[in-house]
């Protein structure tokens, strides 16, 4: 499923950009970090496809842009948006989020220990809770 949405397609990230929209008003910079961090690095949009996108997605009356350069849904933009939501990129289901947990250790476990030292807080809680489960 990340293929069809992150092989850089146009359509793909007409789809994406308006997902985005839908949580909260973004700029065009803050659009292409959204879609960089979803695809763990794998995309990050270039400024000549996504700000032709964000004057057409405007042109067509699906978002405007506000005075502080945010872009926001119209309601025509919402109705669009609402078709094809991102909310399938989330676990479903408890062996989808433990694959998904188990990616993310790897991760932490690909960057080594010196990087992740100043989330040590952040991941002792988080083994502290997966613990309390357990018990």
């Amino acid at each position: 499923m990340w293929n069809m949405y992150f092989r850089g397609q146009r359509r793909g990230l007409r789809r994406i950009a308006l997902s985005l929209l839908s949580e909260r008003p973004l700029n065009g910079a803050e659009i292409m970090q959204e879609v960089e961090t979803m695809s763990f690095g794998l995309w990050k949009p270039s400024p000549g496809s996504i700000y032709p996108l964000l004057e057409q997605l405007s042109d067509e009356g699906l978002i405007r842009k506000r005075e502080d350069g945010r872009y926001v849904l119209t309601n025509e933009g919402k109705k669009e948006a609402g078709s094809y939501h991102l909310r399938f990129l989330e676990p479903r289901s408890p062996p989808q989020m433990i694959q998904e947990m188990r990616s993310y250790i790897s991760y932490f476990e690909d960057i080594g220990k010196q990087q992740i030292e100043q989330y040590r807080k952040e991941l002792e809680e988080l083994r502290d809770r997966i613990s309390a489960l357990l018990q």
